[in-house]
């Protein structure tokens, strides 16, 4: 049976799929596109039951991770940082000190932790509530199309 919606999606749309239910599986909740500062765009923020946030970054070709010079900035919104990329993926291209999944539309598998760096209390709470609220304006659009809302 084909997949009908996952025909619409761009690569990187369909690696971030597989990694938010791969996500779901370990119990986290996630969303996409959050804007945790001006200027920043996680792919997939991940929301753990224990508290923890993990981002995602989500690579479908060497010219995209190549273009990507920001994605340093997000390390100071996480505890954890990982790539996810396709089984084609040049990997030997992305920083060791990162984590990596191998994904594809329909799930990922964890090939390396990303190190464990805390936030900080105050940062935790504002980046909480800015993941909350993200997922709150996601439904309400999904829920109510013709209502537009922004998501920062």
């Amino acid at each position: 049976m084909p997949d009908d919606h996952a025909l619409s999606l761009k690569p990187g749309q369909l690696l971030a799929r597989g990694v938010c239910r791969h996500l779901a599986a370990l119990d986290f909740v996630s969303v996409e596109e959050l804007i945790p500062t001006t200027g920043l765009r996680v792919d997939v923020m991940a929301l753990g039951p224990k508290g923890e946030i993990w981002v995602i970054e989500c690579k479908s070709s060497r010219a995209d991770f190549q273009s990507d010079s920001k994605w340093q900035g997000y390390l100071e919104w996480c505890d954890r940082y990982f790539w996810a990329v396709d089984e084609a993926f040049p990997t030997d291209l992305l920083p060791q000190e990162t984590g990596l999944l191998i994904a594809d539309a329909y799930d990922a598998e964890i090939l390396r932790m990303g190190p464990e760096q805390k936030l900080a209390p105050a940062r935790r709470k504002a980046i909480v509530q800015k993941f909350a609220r993200h997922a709150a304006n996601r439904w309400h659009v999904a829920r109510d199309p013709g209502f537009a809302l922004t998501f920062n």
